[in-house]
Order: structure tokens, then sequence, then C-alpha cells
């Protein structure tokens, strides 16, 4: 028995059953890898947010999240120098990193990315946001690749697109609940054009206004979708299906946000079972024309327009 790899499972079992689910098509050792390194981002975020499995949350005050931001950042730096742990999910860290040679410096940008919420930090252009969103989910997306088997930078660019695309429809589908956190991510700047603040783009006589913004996010999001597509070329057939089926069904949480209009957050936006089934089947023939086809033609460009990470 694997004490590491069961732990991970379990963490994502209980955490992420979408994401349980896409994981179930990666191949056995892809599959192990990236159990393990979604319990370590599970494990931080839950600890900065005082949350459990990103269940519940527990009101930290920003002098207790700096300390735990610190506890991780240390934990984190000895499991990249490859010293034991006495803990399964930084365990799990050290194997993954050492195993798949991920840049020490990857793991430390994702808490960089929960320090910016530590810090309260605010984001005027979207190029703000865009930097926030590739540090808590575009470098998730390059370790995962590299789990995969990808080296190559333009595909890691891709990766790393796909992360963005995710937690720009999270900001988009949570705005409000991050408001009542006391957090904003919606550029300032795109809230003044539309005659709102940080202050109160949250109460409900502003929801037209507010809408209008959130569309103009998920039009950037579908811009980083359509470029992570094009990454599914330099995977395995069946890590290709699990990643094209993750970015349908997250494409489609945007989606859901669009057709409900300024209800959009009375209630929580999701994509049910059989849409999630609907999607792992469309997946499957994605992933077929991305590694049997397209692969043999010559790639579209990634658009340089959008933001790059320094990878």
């Amino acid at each position: 028995m694997d004490t590491v790899v069961d732990n991970s499972r379990e963490m994502i079992r209980r955490g992420s059953k979408s994401f349980a689910a896409a994981a179930k098509l990666f191949s056995p050792e892809t599959r192990h890898g990236a159990w393990m390194l979604y319990a370590w981002c599970r494990h931080c975020d839950d600890e900065i947010d005082g949350q459990d499995l990103g269940m519940g949350m527990t009101e930290l005050e920003p002098a207790e999240q700096r300390r735990r931001l610190e506890a991780l950042e240390l934990r984190t730096r000895r499991a990249i120098a490859g010293e034991p742990q006495d803990d399964p999910v930084f365990d799990g860290l050290l194997r993954v990193v050492h195993q798949y040679g991920i840049p020490a410096r990857h793991p430390l940008e994702l808490l960089e990315g929960f320090r910016m919420d530590v810090e309260r930090r605010t984001y005027d252009a979207l190029e703000e946001t865009l930097l926030y969103c590739y540090r808590v989910a575009g470098v998730v997306g390059v370790m995962m690749a590299r789990v995969m088997g990808v080296t190559d930078r333009e595909s890691l660019l891709r990766a790393a697109d796909l992360g963005i695309a995710f937690q720009l429809t999270n900001i988009s589908r949570d705005v409000l609940d991050d408001a009542a956190a006391g957090r904003c991510y919606l550029p300032r700047s795109w809230l003044a054009e539309a005659g709102l603040t940080p202050a109160s783009h949250a109460q409900t006589e502003h929801r037209d206004a507010l809408f209008g913004v959130v569309e103009r996010l998920l039009d950037e999001a579908d811009r980083y979708y359509a470029s992570a597509q094009q990454g599914l070329r330099a995977l395995s057939f069946r890590s290709a299906w699990a990643v094209a089926t993750a970015l349908s069904v997250y494409r489609e949480i945007g989606e859901v946000v669009r057709r409900q209009g300024t209800s959009a957050w009375e209630q929580r936006a999701v994509v049910g079972t059989a849409r999630k089934l609907w999607h792992m089947l469309g997946g499957a023939g994605r992933a077929m024309r991305s590694t049997l086809l397209e692969r043999r033609q010559a790639e579209v460009p990634r658009d340089p327009a959008l933001w790059t990470a320094d990878l």
C-alpha cells in the first residue's frame, strides 16, 4: 500500500468530484502524479482560507493567514529540496517535483498567488487580474502538464492558458461570494467604466452593470480556452481526453452564468452529471482529432496579445 498516493486519492475524492472523474481518464502513472500534485495544492488553499477540502470557511485574521503562509512556504521549500517530510501531502509534492522535473519556482508561484489574497491585493487593470489567475491556477496547469510529460515552452504556455481560463470562470461564477469575503478580482478600470467600485459592485441594484463586467471577463476566458485547446496535440490520447473533458465542463460553467444573466449568482452555477458524461464523450472525440490528425498539421500560433507567463 502506498499511503502517499492513497491519501492524495482520498483528498480528491472528497474535495473535487469533477477532478476525480477527469483523473480516471489518465494512465495510472499520470493519475498518481496528478493526485499528489492536487493534494498539495488543495492543502495549501485550505490552510489559507481556513477550509476543509474546499468546504466551509473559518474567518482567519490576516496575521494568522500570514503565519500559515510562511509555514507552507517553509515546508514546500524543504520538500522541493528533497528533505523527507512527516506529512503525506508534502511527501507527495517531493515525489512529483523530482519525478517530473518541475522547476522549484512553480510551486512557490502558487504560494505567491495565495500571498496576493493574504495581502488583500487590488487589481486595477486586466493584466493584474491575469497575473493573479496565472499564479493560483495557470501555474497549476503548467505543473500538471509536466506530470503529463510536456516540457516544451509553447505547450506549457497553452497549459497556463487553460488554468487562467479556469480561474477567470471561477471569478465570474463566484463574484458575490468573493465580495462577501472582502475580495474583488474584477479589474477596477472595468468597474469604473460600468459606474461601479469594489465597494459597491455586489449591491443588488447594480446587478445589470455587474453582469456586463462579468460578460467581458467570460469573453476573455474564451480566448484562453481557445488557445488551450491547441495544446491538446502535445499530450497522449488519455491525457488529452482528460484535459479536453475538463475544459469543456468548465467552459460550460461560464455559459451557464451567461444564460442566467443577472440571476446567475442566486445559486451556484454547476454542470450536472448527465452533461459531464456528454462532455466526456465529446472529449474523447476531441482528443482523437488532436492527437491523430491535428498533430500532423501546422500548429495555430498562439495569440501574441494573450498575457504570457515567464516560463
